[in-house]
């Protein structure tokens, strides 16, 4: 692979229309504003990242997460673009690395249902262990395969690349480049590993991201023809969001008062060496305020890790575009950033993710998907049903309920459910289950 050929302004859906425009913003630049206004970006404000909605004290969701990656992705992609030109490379569009990055940031959550990945857990369970199962006679091993490891960031890809019905072709038509760059998973569901189940598109969308994939010369993986290699970029966005997600999580936990001031700390601090330990010790004494401590030793890990992902993509940058390079960028960090970076995530798990907050959002949101798709994919397979037809009704007509296929239906329905924001969708629980009855 070559950064000239996987660097490409053009635009999935308006191939024909490829040319270069007398705007002083360049092709990337329009992807992030583009992502920035659409109603599916806008909808993450409302939709659960780790910690309940919307909560006493505010915390992160999936909008402000993203916005988050995004400003980290930029970071991350100017630092290499530089670093790159210092190597020697000459490639077009070098310098917009970091714009193509910010954009896939944004869009790197926006195939995620309601209430996190209990949500995708939901999902996917309703169909293999759930009252879905006698669907899979109606679809294909593919097809089945799809919608029982139901994943966010193949969903990402087929919202951002699929016509809905009376939208035009093309989907977002963001740039090829962008388009990849979110594609952890570069391979079908059927080709997964047994125990992950991550993939990058549905079969639905195979042919476009294999288009999309020839244009920019990425190539079959080395040892697993069935798979393809990343792109990339692919590595720095995962790094964003590896960075972020990390980081964050313990910042809000402190402010949940889930982890103490000191304990906080102790994380943070656990990044630097003791010169630079002694330098923040100084500073704490002048800001005394404990929020803005921490926030500043926050900022202080983050821009530590940017500054070794970067070196790190870089010193693998051949090995990367070879295809050969397997490892997330955090993965390989220095041993005492590696200790320091393992000792958040073991705590998150323990301190964080286990927490009941989190567990009890979790299971409400799994009940409230099951229940959902429990209606609506009777509803879809039998519209003849006057209770069907109602609510059937509710369904907005991009969501082309009237296809063809079982496959097709079930990913009508899936298209709605994932769209939909943690408050729509408990709303719309409440009024199929008769617990919330409109005021008359």
């Amino acid at each position: 692979m070559n950064w000239t050929q996987l660097l490409s302004t053009k635009r999935f859906g308006m191939e024909d229309y490829h040319g270069v425009r007398g705007d002083d913003r360049s092709e990337f630049q329009r992807d992030y504003d583009r992502l920035i206004f659409s109603a599916p970006f806008r909808r993450l404000q409302n939709k659960t990242q780790v910690f309940p909605l919307p909560g006493s004290v505010f915390v992160h969701n999936r909008l402000t997460h993203s916005l988050e990656v995004a400003c980290v992705g930029r970071s991350l992609g100017v630092n290499v673009a530089h670093q790159l030109k210092e190597k020697g490379e000459t490639a077009p569009f070098l310098d917009e690395i970091g714009s193509v990055i910010s954009a896939a940031c944004l869009a790197h959550d926006m195939g995620n249902p309601p209430f996190g990945h209990s949500g995708e857990k939901a999902i996917a369970t309703y169909f293999s262990e759930g009252k879905g199962q006698h669907l899979q006679q109606k679809m294909t091993a593919e097809e089945w395969k799809d919608i029982t490891c139901f994943e966010g960031n193949a969903n990402a890809f087929r919202l951002l690349t699929h016509q809905f019905k009376g939208r035009r072709h093309g989907g977002f038509v963001l740039t090829y480049s962008t388009l990849l760059s979110i594609v952890k998973y570069p391979y079908a569901a059927i080709h997964s590993d047994t125990k992950k189940q991550k993939f990058g598109f549905f079969t639905s969308e195979k042919a476009d991201f294999e288009k999309i994939a020839a244009e920019l010369g990425i190539v079959r993986h080395p040892n697993n023809p069935n798979r393809f290699v990343r792109h990339p970029l692919v590595f720095l966005v995962e790094a964003a969001d590896d960075i972020c997600y990390q980081i964050m999580d313990i910042e809000d936990a402190h402010k949940l008062r889930i982890l103490t001031t000191d304990e906080t700390k102790a994380l943070f601090m656990n990044f630097f060496d003791d010169k630079r330990k002694q330098r923040f010790e100084e500073t704490m004494t002048m800001v005394t305020d404990v929020n803005e401590q921490i926030a500043y030793l926050r900022s202080s890990v983050i821009g530590k890790l940017i500054e070794q992902c970067a070196a790190i993509f870089v010193a693998h940058e051949k090995e990367i575009l070879s295809g050969t390079f397997d490892s997330p960028l955090v993965k390989q960090l220095p041993a005492q950033l590696d200790e320091a970076y393992r000792k958040c995530s073991s705590t998150a798990f323990s301190k964080i993710y286990r927490s009941q907050e989190v567990l009890d959002v979790e299971l409400s949101g799994y009940k409230i998907i099951l229940t959902l798709l429990e209606h609506l994919i009777d509803a879809v397979l039998t519209p003849e049903k006057a209770y069907s037809q109602q609510l059937l009704m509710r369904i907005p007509e991009q969501f082309e309920t009237g296809a063809d296929s079982t496959y097709e239906k079930v990913m009508a329905i899936l298209d709605y459910i994932s769209g939909m924001t943690d408050v729509y969708a408990l709303d719309l629980y409440r009024k199929i289950t008769g617990i919330s009855i409109p005021t008359l």
